[in-house]
């Protein structure tokens, strides 16, 4: 059975981004295993966080004759207090 998050309890919340957030550089598949790890480890490590919410994002970019569509989610991971290993996060 899931617990029900009590909105009220959380005191801190961790933005995390994962895709192609910016059109200067490519995201590649180094940062998107960084990425993944990060999340996981907000999700797992004590104390464990929660998904507050999720922002999908995209943009679509002219090159030429051709069009590109950039993606992106954003997820809002909340902790009771911010977690000692983040520090410098």
């Amino acid at each position: 059975m899931a617990q029900i998050l009590d909105l009220s309890s959380i005191g801190f919340i961790k933005r995390i981004t994962m895709g192609q957030k910016d059109t200067k550089s490519i995201y590649t598949e180094e940062q998107a295993q960084q990425d993944i790890k990060f999340l996981n480890k907000c999700l797992n490590d004590f104390p464990k966080g929660r998904i507050v919410a999720c922002e999908k994002n995209f943009n679509v970019l002219n090159i030429g004759e051709h069009q590109v569509v950039q993606q992106w989610i954003v997820y809002h991971i909340g902790f009771k207090t911010k977690p000692l290993w983040m520090e410098n996060k």
